[in-house]
């Protein structure tokens, strides 16, 4: 073998152990609750409907198999890292499998929405392999990698190799089953295969160290996957294990990113910036009662258009900016209300509500 053969194979032995694979299961009448009503109009619903459930693949509980994932272990007394969209079901049971042939059932600690970032952790004490975390600030385009996970949800240690094909991406990817679009920025994107159940599996360099958790593939497209920078994971540990929650700062606002069409539709003099509005969901305000943009005054139909003299645009939005930011800071927006614009300093205070 060559040395850089000799590299990645000692980087993949390393880190094979504390790579996991993720199993989700439902019990029945938790898949049923989430079924539409549309489906038990059908005729014969119920024959199939157990049909389908005495065919289905199930755990040693007689739950329902209902998905994979994988996940990496960073602690030895067994805390996961995966994505979020991996464990977003709560009425769901994740049972934990690893490369010499153990099972584990874990608790979901953390989920973090922005990052699509999730911390498990195993119930048992058993102490387990896991990977040391790098760092992904000094990457450079056309490094090694290495990609580890449970491709598919079923080839357990699926290990491919590829390099650092691009920097700082941006992407919308599915945030769940239903359709739901989640928007991701700051990604490494590697040509390094990376498949559905990859996700939440590491990206590791030729040291054996997790540089990023696999998030996602373009479909359609060959070699082109992205991971999220490992600093962004560490940081909802380290929220994690000093407060016992990820804590986000929180501004208030519902928001519409405009466009030409939105500035036309809704008869404003600009085209830009975030338009404070209801979502139109029943029950949803544009402003949180008591947030901080309410108690700053913030109105409905308010445009911000900068944060800390930043642009805001469809590929920077209020969101990512005020992901950089910590809890107690002042943003200083400015805002277009009645054809004026007005500057406000406002402090950004704590996201309570689970996700």
């Amino acid at each position: 073998m060559t040395e850089h053969e000799t590299k990645i194979t000692k980087a993949v032995a390393q880190v094979l152990p504390a790579v996991v694979s993720i199993t989700i299961a439902k019990d029945v009448k938790d898949i049923t609750k989430d079924l539409p009503l549309e489906f038990f109009r059908l005729p014969h619903y119920q024959e199939f409907l157990e049909h389908e459930i005495q065919s289905a693949p199930k755990d040693d509980k007689g739950r329902i198999k209902v998905g994979g994932g994988s996940g990496f272990f960073v602690s030895d007394d067994g805390i996961i890292l995966t994505n979020r969209h991996v464990v977003v079901d709560k009425h769901a049971t994740y049972d934990i499998g690893t490369s010499d042939g153990k099972s584990f059932e874990a608790e979901v600690l953390a989920r973090d929405p922005i990052n699509d970032v999730a911390i498990l952790k195993i119930k048992d004490k058993e102490k387990v392999s896991f990977i040391k975390i790098g760092t992904a600030t000094n990457l450079i385009l056309g490094q090694s990698v290495i990609a580890v996970g449970n491709a598919l949800g079923e080839f357990q240690n699926t290990v491919s190799t590829g390099v650092v094909s691009g920097l700082s991406r941006f992407i919308s990817a599915a945030a769940d089953g239903m359709g739901n679009q989640e928007r991701l920025r700051g990604l490494v994107q590697t040509d390094a295969a990376i498949n559905p159940g990859n996700s939440g599996g590491p990206l590791v360099n030729l040291e054996g160290e997790a540089i990023g958790v696999n998030v996602a593939v373009v479909f359609g497209a060959q070699n082109i996957g992205f991971a999220i920078p490992i600093e962004k994971a560490k940081r909802d540990l380290d929220e994690v294990k000093k407060f016992g929650r990820i804590r986000r700062p929180f501004l208030g606002v519902r928001y519409l990113i405009l466009n030409k069409f939105l500035r036309d539709r809704f008869s404003l003099p600009i085209d830009h910036g975030a338009l404070v509005v209801n979502e139109g969901v029943p029950g949803d305000m544009p402003i949180i009662p008591n947030s901080p943009a309410d108690k700053a005054g913030i109105k409905e139909f308010d445009v911000i258009t900068h944060c800390d003299g930043k642009e805001i645009s469809d590929k920077e939005t209020l969101e990512d900016m005020l992901s950089g930011h910590e809890i107690g800071d002042e943003i200083s927006i400015k805002l277009f209300r009645n054809n004026k614009e007005e500057a406000f300093s406002i402090k950004l205070e704590e996201f309570h509500k689970e996700v």
